[in-house]
């Protein structure tokens, strides 16, 4: 599957779409600026993937700041059976930038 945009994102927000999403970045950064996603910062990811058990062969979308950290989330995910695994492209940079606040 492919990563997916901050438009295309959006756009299935505000249908009301249920989304599966991961925010990895650290809880401060998380608390500054969110979208309502599951906080679940990088570092932790391991101890809680049993907890996300239930999304394996499920949409999640993960995204950080700039798009980096939720890369390596995603490829960690991957390598740990997930199977439809998206990465937010240019994070909450991205999002503030064409999205707005």
């Amino acid at each position: 599957m492919t990563d997916i945009s901050v438009n295309e994102l959006h756009e299935r927000m505000l249908k009301g779409e249920k989304l599966n999403i991961i925010d990895v970045r650290e809880t401060y950064e998380f608390e500054e600026f969110n979208i309502g996603a599951d906080l679940i910062p990088l570092g932790t990811l391991p101890d809680k993937l049993a907890e996300l058990a239930h999304l394996k062969n499920e949409e999640v979308i993960v995204h950080c700041r700039s798009g980096a950290r939720s890369n390596h989330a995603k490829m960690y995910m991957q390598s740990e059976g997930f199977t439809n695994v998206r990465n937010l492209l240019g994070g909450m940079m991205a999002w503030q930038s064409e999205i707005g606040a």
